[in-house]
């Protein structure tokens, strides 16, 4: 009987950890791979909604023009599917938004959920009572929706530089300005100067860059539009175009845009617009983002620009934007 007895309590203790065996490798499971390129936007939607109001509503706000490139470029490339339609790779997507109507709510609202079914991932679901609601609802929040989904597409280029950095520029921003950025890996250094660095991401066909330059802060004025600009075209003449005696300036077609903000707590100025070769034929648009480093006491611009006369523009672009949130002062330790 004793026998029996050790026999079922050895059957038992293997089937238990047989099943905790099963239940951590459930667990560990990694999700999928997001599918969809950056930028990309999966709508679902049923096509009521899509032809009507809502669908117009939501395409005038997902596909604005992005501001100040060459060419119309939307914000993102959105692919309409329905409910029934929304499975396996579609529904793994790296960026969703489902519209749904619930007659029983009091309102309309968002949920936003992450790494659903692949990684990484965001999940927003729209949901009200009826389409006057929704429709509403986005105009009052239209600049709310673009900016999570903008922001989950930058956490994402951020940590994938963070895992495949570039330790050489990484080593010459901190060398020449005392301040850590994280650069993305592809990037070479292009040239090192005590008061600038310039570094370039090059395409067979296109081509990113990034320079960096510093200089006394003289109070608020420095921070003006005309100080900035006028800064610019001093550094960027830095920068050797494709003939001899041609470099890169800022073109004056149509004047830069300029706007301040704040970015966890630090306040920056922001100029976009093009730039040219001054004795050549190229030319792009550009960022800079411009601050004060209180532990030197001189502007610190980081100046990011895009050449690209045969591709689009728009990736290229959110690529060296994203730049900014790789810089951290020692402060901000």
């Amino acid at each position: 009987m004793k026998i029996v007895n050790r026999m079922v309590l050895a059957a038992f203790l293997v089937a238990l950890m047989t099943g905790c065996d099963a239940f951590h490798t459930l667990t560990k499971k990694k999700l999928k791979t997001a599918q969809g390129r950056p930028y990309e936007l999966i709508v679902v939607c049923a096509q009521r909604e899509w032809t009507g109001e809502v669908g117009d509503t939501l395409r005038a706000i997902l596909t604005a023009p992005v501001p100040y490139l060459n060419q119309t470029e939307p914000l993102f490339d959105v692919m309409r599917v329905r409910e029934q339609d929304f499975s396996n790779m579609i529904a793994d997507h790296r960026n969703v938004l489902k519209v749904v109507e619930v007659p029983s709510l009091d309102k309309t609202s968002v949920a936003v959920q992450y790494n659903v079914t692949s990684e990484p991932q965001i999940v927003l679901t729209l949901q009200g009572p009826d389409d006057k609601s929704i429709v509403e609802y986005l105009s009052k929040n239209r600049q709310s929706l673009v900016q999570a989904l903008e922001s989950a597409e930058r956490d994402r280029a951020v940590k994938n530089a963070e895992a495949f950095d570039n330790p050489a520029v990484q080593s010459a921003v901190q060398r020449t300005f005392g301040v850590e950025m994280t650069v993305p890996k592809g990037y070479t250094l292009a040239a090192e100067q005590p008061d600038f660095v310039w570094a370039r991401y090059e395409y067979p066909t296109a081509s990113q860059g990034f320079f960096i330059y510093s200089y006394p802060y003289e109070g608020p004025r420095s921070l003006s539009e005309a100080a900035l600009l006028e800064a610019r075209n001093r550094f960027a003449a830095r920068i050797p175009g494709p003939s001899e005696g041609s470099y890169m300036t800022t073109s004056e077609v149509m004047p830069p845009d300029y706007r301040m903000f704040r970015l966890e707590g630090r306040l920056w100025c922001e100029l976009r617009g093009f730039w040219d070769v001054h004795g050549d034929f190229m030319g792009g648009p550009f960022v800079s983002y411009s601050t004060v480093d209180t532990a030197t006491n001189r502007v610190f611009t980081l100046d990011c620009y895009v050449y690209s006369p045969k591709l689009h523009k728009r990736n290229f672009m959110r690529g060296v934007e994203h730049l900014l949130y790789m810089v951290h002062f020692p402060e901000q330790k």
